[in-house]
This record gives C-alpha cells, sequence and structure tokens, in this order.
C-alpha cells in the first residue's frame, strides 16, 4: 500500500455520482458499497429543489416501513461522515472481513449522489462549505465511462489530478482531457481553488455492455482506490459477480459472430498497446489504425476513447 503523505494525512472526501460520470454504475456501486461497510451517518444533505429538473432526474417510488406505506425518493447529494470522526481503523485481525480497516479507516467521508441538472456553480459552492466545514483536507473522485475496450482484460483505471503536490507524492498524471465535463470535473476545481487538493480515479467500462451494472468495473476502482488511500475493503460477493458478469458476456458473444470479432478486434488492440516491446509511438500508431477502421464518430454523452496513456475522462 501506499506510505503515508500529504494527501493521505487528513480526512478524505470520496466523491461519486450518478448519471453522465457513472458508467456501469461503478462508481457509485463503489462509494455505496464503501457506506455499507463504514460506520458513518449523514451530516449535510442538498436541497433537491434547487439543483433538479425533476422530469430530467425524476423521484422514485418504493414500498414503505412497516405500516405499508410507500416511499419517494428524491434525486439528491448526501454527505456521510464518520460517526467517530477522525478515530483509529478496526484492526485488521478483528473485523477484516466486515468492515473497512487499516490506518485511514476512520478518516474517510463519503459523497453520493445524482449529477444535478441546473445551477453546478451554486451546487459545487454548496458541496464544498459542507467539506470545510467538515475539515475535509482531500477528495478522491470516482468515475466510469464508456470506452473501446474489451471485458475480457483487465478494467482500465487512469488515475490523475490537477494538484502538482498530489502527482509528485503518488507519482501520477495530469490529465489532457479537453472537451465537454460532468459534475465531477466542475467540483475538483473549485476545491483547488478553495485550497483542497484532489485526485481522480476513472475506470473505463466496455460500451457494448452499457445498460448494465458493471461489478468487474466496480471492483476495479475498489482495489485501485484501497491502494491509494490505504484502507483494507473487503471484498463480499464482489468478486463472483464479477466472474459472472463476464461469463455472462462470453455466452452472448458465443451466439453473435459479429459481437464476437469485434470484441477479438478490441482485445488485439488492447493486448499491443499492454505488449512490453509497445513504444509510445507504436501504441499511438495502433489506436490510431483502429480508430481510422472504426469511423462511425460514436462518442455521446458518457463515452469516451482510450488513448495512448490511458483513459481520458472529463
Amino acid at each position: 500500500m501506499t506510505e503515508a503523505n500529504g494527501f493521505l494525512n487528513g480526512r478524505l472526501l470520496v466523491v461519486a455520482f450518478e448519471g453522465w460520470n457513472d458508467a456501469g454504475e461503478a462508481a457509485t456501486g463503489a462509494v455505496g458499497t464503501l457506506k455499507d461497510l463504514l460506520d458513518v451517518s449523514p451530516i449535510a444533505e442538498i436541497d433537491p429543489e434547487i439543483y433538479f429538473d425533476y422530469q430530467f432526474n425524476r423521484p422514485t417510488i418504493s414500498a414503505g416501513g412497516e405500516d405499508g406505506r410507500r416511499k419517494l425518493e428524491w434525486p439528491g447529494a448526501i454527505l456521510y461522515g464518520p460517526t467517530t470522526p477522525a478515530g483509529a481503523g478496526v484492526p485488521l485481525a478483528v473485523d477484516a472481513q466486515l468492515r473497512v480497516s487499516g490506518t485511514n479507516a476512520g478518516n474517510i467521508y463519503l459523497l453520493l449522489g445524482t449529477e444535478p441538472s441546473r445551477s453546478w456553480k451554486g451546487f459545487a459552492a454548496e458541496i464544498l462549505d459542507a467539506a470545510l466545514a467538515a475539515d475535509v483536507g482531500g477528495i478522491v473522485f470516482l468515475g466510469a465511462m464508456l470506452a473501446d475496450v474489451p471485458h475480457t482484460r483487465p478494467i482500465s483505471i487512469f488515475v490523475s489530478s490537477d494538484n502538482p503536490q498530489v502527482r509528485a507524492e503518488l507519482q501520477i498524471e495530469r490529465s489532457t482531457y479537453e472537451g465537454p465535463v460532468g459534475i465531477l470535473s466542475v467540483l475538483a476545481i473549485a476545491a483547488e481553488e478553495v485550497g483542497i487538493p484532489t485526485l481522480s480515479i476513472w475506470a473505463s467500462v466496455p460500451h457494448y455492455v452499457h445498460n448494465a451494472p458493471s461489478p468487474k468495473a466496480m471492483l476495479a476502482l475498489i482495489d485501485k482506490l484501497e491502494e491509494i488511500i490505504d484502507v483494507v475493503i473487503p471484498r463480499g460477493d464482489l468478486v463472483t459477480e464479477a466472474e459472472d458478469w463476464q461469463s455472462g458476456i462470453d455466452t452472448l458473444a458465443a451466439e453473435d459472430d459479429e459481437m464476437a470479432a469485434y470484441i477479438g478486434q478490441l482485445e488485439q488492440a488492447r493486448d499491443t498497446v499492454d505488449s512490453p516491446e509497445a513504444s509510445g509511438e507504436a501504441i499511438a500508431q495502433e489506436f490510431e489504425k483502429y480508430l481510422r477502421k472504426r469511423g462511425d464518430g460514436r462518442d455521446g454523452p458518457g463515452e469516451g476513447r482510450p488513448g495512448p496513456d490511458g483513459p481520458r475522462p472529463a
């Protein structure tokens, strides 16, 4: 695991939003897993009336409690904090299979919600006011995008930061992406402007299975998050679910020659990039050739294409 450093020494806020930034529900699934495993409770909640268009993000209805009444759930965003802030993590041998543990376990805050549909500047200001009030010292954003990647290979993970100190401490890159962005980028820039360093972790999800949750991408995000923030996160049934997800797609591909051929092309491109002898120029040329061959211009919201230096998230 990464040794303790400036970015990790304080309280860390881990953030994910449903919507444009959450292909395969991987990012919100990872933060939802943390919420279930950590001893946290809500400390701040965004008023949905201000930031959401209910015709775009509709409320949902579900069965209620023991009285049988049905309950409405509104889109929004909730900040969760430890019940005992800054407490020591549970020793690994005591509860390693049931709870998040390790040096930083008592310093993890969570923000989980739906990407707002309006007033993003005000939304970001309100979120950061709550983070500052909680004395958050660093923010980790989780995202997932659809990309031309094969489901049969390890999920591509790209870690970046706009903060030079964080990049130096963790030996990571700065994103070179230019183009439309989601709420994660808006929050990240606003956080840096008020002095909170940030880090982004993005997973690439195969675009041809975009209609279903991707436990394999969720697992990859959790793996990388665990490595960076110095905690141990129980996986529960997630490993088995990821294996079942891949097996299910394998079955579908076996029944569809066109899909199988397309996946084979993606595998060839990925293996070329991952090969030990591949130079940066060779990788770039291979991707340019591959994208020319595709040539269908598909790049809608939430989609991205892998580049020579990894996914390029918004």
